[in-house]
């Protein structure tokens, strides 16, 4: 049996939540891989939808947000008469990728309320379900041929199959890729109706729409589920209990003091997307000397040899929380900065979920694809565009210099400085 974290709705699943350890590459299939070399240099297409803060798309035209309509003529039509009581989204993948699909799930919940929403991902993201307002369960994902998120065994797969067609979804939504090879996992699932995107000519869902590589993570699949009457805003969302701000406020209580709380992740799962730690150490220090920073290193436990070569690269004092925090506290010490930098990695997606500026240094993988959409709040620092012409993705951000990094976090932290003091004006 799937284990239940919520219910809203609807009667139990019935679809195993099959563990496994084995959760290969962080990829996707083949039309929707952050391969090297896919960035694009043209414009995010939008649509006609709202900014982050609930401001009109095109007010966020400065960010690179072009109002244009992406493509969206549909293949197929869905029947939600009578509306589906038992929904399913499928998104093996991690953080930043379900941060970035939290519009969409909001969407869905809005449009049908009374639904039992099933997330099928991975083990890691029980406790995203349980903090989510939008998801109830979480079945973990079995494996299937083709996606790299997990391994496949033939017989897992097949009983997972077997008794999600025996629990008989209304609705599965594909939110995991292009479809090349995803949409057959949602087909075999059974539902009554299934919508996602699709790669060429593929019939195999109720209703699709084709898939746009260059279209942004967060608008992608709002125009997905628009198909299904599901409208939101484009706010990025993570919540938090008071057990997490406890936590946060003891972690971070040897920094008190003047000085504003600056973070920096020199992680991320891709190492061809991580700055050198040399270069975080000398940003670090500047910030430190100019501006009398504090300074957080962040980063999962596997990362402490990054945080510690930053660590031990400076002259001031940095209190390193790798492998200090799970997910719930990190958001609640993230909350607490003045400013945040990192990699284009999961925790630049969290720094926006719970409004803390950033700064996000960008290089190989579609970056434009991931960028944050508020661009006043969280700037982008693209490696490529300041490389050489024909200067290879991952070298770029390799060699991206700290002089334009610090620049940027000096304009952010100047940024939210007149913000303060605004705020302290204004009484509020």
């Amino acid at each position: 049996m799937g284990q239940v974290v919520r219910r809203r709705g609807g009667a139990p699943g019935e679809a195993p939540a099959v563990e496994t350890a084995a959760r290969g590459a962080a990829r996707r299939e083949p039309h929707a891989q952050r391969a090297p070399g896919g960035l694009r240099r043209g414009p995010v297409r939008a649509g006609g939808l709202r900014g982050e803060r609930g401001e009109p798309l095109a007010a966020a035209a400065t960010a690179g947000v072009a109002p244009a309509g992406a493509p969206s003529t549909a293949v197929g039509a869905l029947c939600l008469a009578p509306p589906p009581r038992r929904i399913a989204v499928f998104r093996a993948l991690y953080l930043g990728d379900l941060l970035c699909a939290t519009p969409a799930f909001r969407a869905l919940r809005g449009r049908f309320p009374d639904a039992e929403f099933t997330l099928i991902g991975l083990p890691w993201a029980r406790d995203f379900v349980a903090r989510s307002p939008a998801l109830d369960r979480l079945e973990v994902f079995p494996g299937y041929p083709g996606i790299a998120e997990a391994a496949h065994d033939p017989a897992r797969t097949a009983t997972f199959l077997a008794r999600a067609r025996a629990a008989r979804y209304d609705l599965v939504i594909q939110l995991h890729g292009s479809g090349v090879t995803s949409n057959g996992f949602v087909a075999a699932l059974g539902a009554r109706e299934t919508l996602g995107y699709r790669a060429g000519d593929d019939g195999r869902l109720t209703a699709s729409l084709a898939y746009d590589d260059g279209e942004h993570e967060i608008l992608r699949w709002l125009r997905l589920v628009a198909l299904a009457g599901a409208t939101t805003d484009m706010a990025l969302e993570y919540p938090r209990t008071p057990a997490d701000e406890a936590r946060a406020d003891a972690l971070l209580a040897p920094l008190a003091g003047p000085g504003p709380l600056v973070g920096l992740h020199p992680g991320a799962r891709d190492p061809d997307r991580r700055w050198p730690a040399d270069r975080f150490a000398t940003l670090a220090g500047a910030l430190a000397a100019r501006h009398g920073a504090r300074l957080v290193l962040t980063g999962a436990a596997g990362e402490r040899p990054l945080t510690a070569a930053v660590r031990d690269a400076l002259t001031a004092p940095a209190l390193d929380l790798a492998g200090a925090t799970d997910l719930g506290t990190l958001a609640a010490v993230l909350a607490r900065l003045d400013l945040f930098v990192g990699n284009n990695t999961g925790p630049i997606h969290l720094a926006v979920a719970v409004g803390t500026p950033s700064v996000m240094l960008a290089g190989p993988g579609r970056a434009d694809c991931w960028v944050p959409l508020d661009r006043s709040r969280h700037r982008v620092v693209d490696a490529r565009r300041l490389a050489p012409p024909g200067a290879d993705e991952a070298a770029a951000l390799r060699q991206l210099p700290v002089a334009p990094v610090l620049a940027t976090c000096e304009r952010a932290l100047a940024a939210r400085r007149a913000g303060q003091l605004a705020s302290a004006a204004a009484g509020l």
